[in-house]
Formats: C-alpha cells, structure tokens, sequence
C-alpha cells in the first residue's frame, strides 16, 4: 500500500511538472484579414508574433510557461464578426488579453460588447479615431499609435506649409474616416485653409463617379481620399484619375501601402502625399528594425512596429502581475510601460524578467515611441510624411 501510495504520488508530482512545462499564457489578435485593409493586416500580425517569439526564445513568460497569440477576422467594417471574434478570443479560447482591434469601429464593438464587460486588457495597434478614447473602458481600452486628433492636425499643417490651401475631401463613412475628417477640417480652415468640398461616402462600392463629379465642381485641383487602401480608397483614386478631375491627391495612414500603388498605377499616383503614424529617432525603433530585418520582415510596415510594441507591453504586464489572470492587468501595464524605471528595449524580455524578479520598476521604450500612456490609454507620438517615388510609398521625414 505504502509503495502503491508513493507511485500515485510520484506520477502526480510528474504530471504537474509535465503540465507546467507545457503550459501555456494566451493572446488575442483580432484584426482585419478580409475587406478594406485585408493587405495591411499580416504585416501588422507579423510585428506582434515577432515580439511572442523574442519572448519565448528568451525562456517564456511566468517561469517558462509558452507565450501563444491567435487571430481572429473582424473584417474590419462588420461590428457584428468584431463581437463575434472578441467573444470567441476571450469566452471559447480564454485568452489572457488581446492585441487590437485594428480598425476603429471593431475596437469600439468588441471593447463595448465583450472585452470590457468581461474585465479583459485591450492594446490596439493601429485604431486612431478619437473616439476610442471616449469608451467608458474601466481603463481597459488602450492604443499603442497616436490619435487621428493629432494626425488630423499634422495633415493640416503639412498642406498649408506646402501652399495646398483648398482641397475637396471624401472620407470613410465610419469611425476612422469622420473622426479624422473632423480633425483635419477643423485644423485646415483656422488654418486659413479651404474646404472647397466634403462627402462622406460608404465604404466597398464600386461606383463613385457621382460624388467625385459633385467634388470636382468645386474648382478643386486637389483630392483629399481618408479611406482605406484595399477598398473604396483604391476605386475612388482609379475612378479620379480616369475623370482627370484632380491634379493631385493626398491620403492618411489607411492609404498607405504599397498594394495601393501597385493597384491603381505608380504612374497614376507618383507625387502622391500621405502621412500615417511614424517612429521618432530612439534606440528602441532601431531595435525593432534589426529584429525586424533579421526575421526577415519590412521594419517600416504601417502600424506592424506599433504591433510589437502593444504584445510586448502586454507580456511585461502579464510577468509584472504574476499571473495570467485578466484581474489587475491595466495597472499592471501602466507600471511597465510609464517612467520612472530601468528602460527596457525592444527584444530586451530576459533583462526585464530579472529586474521584475528583483522588484526593480521597469519602463518600456518601444519600437514605436515611448508608449507612456495617459489617463485615457493615448501614447504621445510623431507624424510621418510620405510620398509615392518610383512605384513605391517613400518617407519623406517626421513631422514635428
């Protein structure tokens, strides 16, 4: 009996050493795979899976237990598959916190239907709209890219400094496209800038000849598109150019990427203006970068840099809670990623665990700015200019 007692006791100790080695913290991605920024999204999962395997090559998370990350498609325009994928990642797959949403409008359902009710940490990368900092989030909803309130004013300033001082504008019936819409005219016009015309039209239509018509009648040489590179961004920039209505045109960061270029013509677009969320000149952007090269990826991918920054600030807060428990993750977060503390890089995970180990306080410095969030969950950030040269999206420099 007594060795019958010792085996069952053994096995059971093993089991459990089995069951710790295996085990395993998890993530959510929730991002747009399908529709209007279906070519910006596996970029962008890219920068967060980079972050998961530096952690994992570097001993894993809470004692060597495996860091995952899983996706879902929001679709990005379709607020019902956002709740859906959200309460698939945090009721079937039971994920510790996710990465996302990307587009505004699947941030706000997703937070508001599933993840706030249910106490789960949201970092999205690449939602800007002004609105998702007026969620009644508990301090759950966070971004690790700066606002369109102050990419809007940027994009105002930078036509005015340039002399373009009358545009016609359409933009993305949605969250992203009104929130930034708003920005821009606001700071375009006490600007002495002029909006010669504005229509906000419905995003995947394949006819938009009418609106631009009732655009061009302006008088205005210049195209303000705030819309999304896969979708109606890219029909209503072939259908401009087919009515040789504008001279020139000029987007923000949804439009931003090459597949845009390649769809409607280098020819067609070359002089093209746009800005979207940039890097300032810190040691943790160039950590990123070579991280980034080695593995084999595009370092200046739109929004994949903030990407890593929102997984790896999402592990730190896991290891500096102590647990993989939901309970406690926001302040946890905070305390990882706000001054003062040892300054932790990109790629730096093992250093980190060591000091959280030690109780020494941490302070992230990420692949995209310093992520010091505010009370609302915004980051600080810069504005990058870019310009469409020889059949590609080109930084022209940041924007102060």
């Amino acid at each position: 009996m007594i060795k019958k007692t010792l085996l069952c006791s053994a096995i059971v100790a093993a089991t459990a050493m089995t069951s710790l080695a295996h085990a395993e913290v998890k993530l959510g991605f929730l991002g747009g795979f399908t529709g209007p920024i279906e070519s910006l999204a596996p970029p962008i999962f890219s920068g967060a899976q980079l972050a998961i395997s530096q952690i994992n090559e570097q001993g894993g998370i809470l004692g060597g237990q495996t860091l995952s990350i899983i996706s879902a498609d929001t679709t990005c325009t379709d607020a019902s598959a956002a709740i859906n994928a959200a309460d698939r990642m945090i009721n079937s797959e039971n994920v510790t916190a996710i990465v996302g949403a990307l587009c505004s409008g699947a941030t706000i359902a997703s937070a508001n239907n599933v993840a706030v009710p249910a106490g789960v940490l949201m970092v999205s990368p690449a939602s800007t709209s002004p609105a998702i900092a007026e969620i009644d989030d508990n301090d759950l909803v966070f971004r690790t890219t700066p606002s369109d309130a102050y990419q809007g004013e940027v994009l105002a300033r930078l036509l005015l400094s340039k002399g373009i001082d009358e545009v016609a504008m359409t933009f993305v019936n949605n969250d992203y496209g009104q929130g930034l819409a708003n920005a821009f005219s606001s700071n375009f016009e006490a600007g002495g800038g002029v909006i010669a015309g504005r229509a906000a039209h419905e995003d995947g239509r394949a006819d938009y000849r009418s609106e631009l018509g009732s655009l061009a009648s302006s008088g205005a040489e210049t195209l303000l598109v705030l819309a999304y590179a896969d979708t109606s961004g890219q029909t209503i920039l072939r259908q401009a150019y087919e009515s040789g209505m504008f001279t020139q045109f000029i987007g923000a960061d949804g439009m931003v990427g090459d597949a845009l270029v390649n769809a409607v013509g280098a020819d067609v677009l070359e002089g093209m203006i746009a800005t979207r969320p940039g890097k300032p000149d810190i040691p943790g952007t160039e950590s990123y970068a070579e991280a980034a090269r080695a593995a084999g990826m595009d370092p200046n991918a739109v929004f994949a840099s903030q990407a890593y920054d929102a997984a790896f600030l999402i592990a730190l807060a896991i290891e500096k809670n102590g647990s993989a428990e939901r309970a406690g993750l926001n302040e946890a977060l905070r305390a990882v990623a706000l001054p003062p503390g040892e300054v932790i890089l990109p790629g730096e995970w093992s250093k980190a665990v060591e000091l959280i180990a030690q109780g020494v306080e941490i302070n992230y410095e990420g692949a995209a700015g310093t992520q010091d969030f505010d009370e609302r969950g915004n980051v600080p950030g810069v504005i990058e200019e870019m310009v469409v040269r020889d059949g590609a999206f080109r930084t022209v420099g940041l924007i102060e």
